[in-house]
């Protein structure tokens, strides 16, 4: 048994006691309603009897709760992320997706700086396609330094040397999918125009 099972079993039998006495009900009365006896009821809420879905079917009825909440089962299937950043190279990444392999997704926070980063361009194994949120984004590929503005993205093979940076000493947020698998996201756009450094991306 793992270790959250475990603390969730744990709890059962105080939840269990909390909720009949909110509910105003004595143990005789809810072995009644239950047709389960008060030694075992009693034995339930003290920890002494593991919960079991026998016992907790008619539990669940009487109170008319679903069993997940009488129990305090943790909800499965949940689609909500819980953001936890990553702080590394000095800038913030905020995974937006949690399934292992494939292409994940991450918020990129580049803080604002008083003095402008010399560009120190990276390879590695992937595709990575982005998109500019807020700021001016510096982007260095290869022999090329372009310039970003927000609404505007790009995608790239990241074998390729590549750099991230504010492009005017400003904070710039953008978002990130990454497949280490080298796929090319399959967003394409049709011909670019200039961008404001004169330059074709």
């Amino acid at each position: 048994m793992d270790r959250e099972t475990g603390e969730v079993l744990d709890a059962v039998g105080p939840r269990l006691r909390a909720l009949r006495r909110h509910r105003g009900i004595t143990l005789a009365g809810l072995a009644a309603a239950t047709g389960v006896s008060e030694s075992t009821l009693s034995r339930l809420e003290s920890g002494q009897r593991r919960a079991t879905l026998e016992l907790l079917l008619p539990l669940a009825r009487t109170y008319g709760v679903p069993l997940d909440e009488l129990v305090g089962a943790p909800r499965t299937g949940d689609p909500r992320i819980h953001l936890t950043p990553i702080r590394r190279f000095g800038m913030t990444f905020v995974p937006l997706s949690r399934r292992p392999g494939g292409v994940q997704a991450f918020k990129m926070i580049i803080p604002a700086r008083a003095e402008p980063l010399e560009p120190t361009p990276q390879t590695h194994d992937g595709f990575e396609w982005l998109y500019v949120l807020n700021g001016r984004l510096r982007l260095v590929l290869g022999d090329r330094d372009l310039e970003l503005s927000p609404g505007e993205a790009a995608e790239f093979a990241t074998s390729s040397p590549h750099w991230l940076g504010s492009a005017d000493g400003g904070a710039v947020e953008l978002l990130i999918l990454f497949d280490p698998q080298g796929m090319r996201a399959h967003v394409h756009a049709g011909p670019h125009p200039p961008s404001r450094s004169g330059k074709q991306w």
